[in-house]
């Protein structure tokens, strides 16, 4: 099975890093060649379009960081649409919109090529490892042959429904993070002005009902005070405004999403979209006149899991 990559930022460099280790012929390609170095040196292959990348190999993913993005490397005079045919898989890794993802699959679909929705959730660090876990929206026939390439790229693999309803669950977790990931800022700011050390909330919150796997790795990075993980306030934009676009569709009166979006907006204008999103904190910490930092938290995560096989998670039932 040839693979093609496109997009080699945070996620996707480490997700094609993996397909390589794991012994994938591999051609990448990226708007920043720099990107593709390290990969190339270690034997992958370089397209000069995402049209020759999809007329060269078996299955194409796209990891880039907007709908936008990957509409125009779809769609373009020399797009992956122009090089696609059947027998071939396009496999969208994005975090994008249900709708857009759709849109796109019915065009990969009139070349009798087949489509994926397969975004990923778990963080940079266990991208980096193989060790992330995959959503996958699809026919089952086409789940099942991209299933050993899955695997290769994460642990827990799930095979969703249709077309489309990956998208859909990828922007609800990014969701929960999302509010986690302000809860946390305003339980560790309350902690510390109630005159409790943080290195010890921290524990506490690990160790009780509290706990979440946001709080095992971005409370890290603030009490460390490098913020770095690797996301940024324009992506959480991007995503809650994806899911808050999904429960409007669908007439879902949300009270919490508005108030988030709104919140990290403040941190965007504040601080600039490239900021990174565990620093939407330093609204609370400057209004309190106070910081959020305890000794012995690492600057950035590192998975420390041994890479696994992966493996399809069933549904209960």
């Amino acid at each position: 099975m040839k693979i093609g990559f496109i997009g080699l930022g945070n996620v996707g460099g480490k997700l094609a890093a993996s397909a390589l280790r794991n012994g994938f012929d591999l051609t990448v390609r990226d708007l920043d060649k720099t990107a593709a170095q390290s990969l190339l040196d270690n034997g992958a292959h370089w397209a000069e379009s995402p049209r020759e990348m999809a007329e060269a190999v078996d299955v194409i993913i796209t990891c880039l960081p907007s709908p936008a993005a990957s509409a125009a490397v779809m769609e373009a005079e020399d797009g992956i649409l122009a090089g696609i045919s059947a027998g071939k898989i396009w496999a969208e890794m994005s975090t994008t919109d249900e709708s857009e993802v759709k849109r796109l699959g019915e065009k990969v679909r009139n070349t009798g090529a087949e489509a994926v929705d397969c975004p990923v959730s778990g963080g940079c660090h266990r991208a980096a490892t193989g060790n992330i876990s995959i959503f996958a929206g699809c026919e089952r026939s086409t789940f099942e042959t991209l299933l050993p390439l899955l695997t290769c790229l994460g642990r827990r693999v799930l095979h969703t429904g249709p077309l489309g309803s990956a998208s859909v669950l990828k922007v609800v977790t990014n969701y929960l993070a999302t509010v986690h990931l302000v809860a946390l800022g305003e339980a560790l700011t309350t902690s510390k002005k109630a005159g409790m050390d943080l290195a010890t909330a921290y524990e506490a919150i690990r160790i009780s009902s509290g706990n979440s796997f946001v709080h095992e790795t971005e409370s890290q990075v603030i009490l460390n005070g490098s913020r770095d993980i690797n996301f940024t306030m324009d992506l959480v934009i991007k995503d809650v405004g994806l899911f808050q676009s999904i429960a409007d569709r669908h007439k879902v009166p949300l009270e919490i999403s508005p108030l988030v979006l709104d919140i990290f907006k403040d941190g965007q204008d504040r601080y600039g979209p490239r900021e990174w999103s565990p620093n939407i904190v330093a609204r609370l910490e400057e209004a309190c006149e106070t910081k959020l930092l305890a000794d012995g938290f690492p600057a950035e995560m590192v998975d420390d899991e041994p890479e696994e096989a992966g493996y399809e998670v069933t549904v209960r039932g």
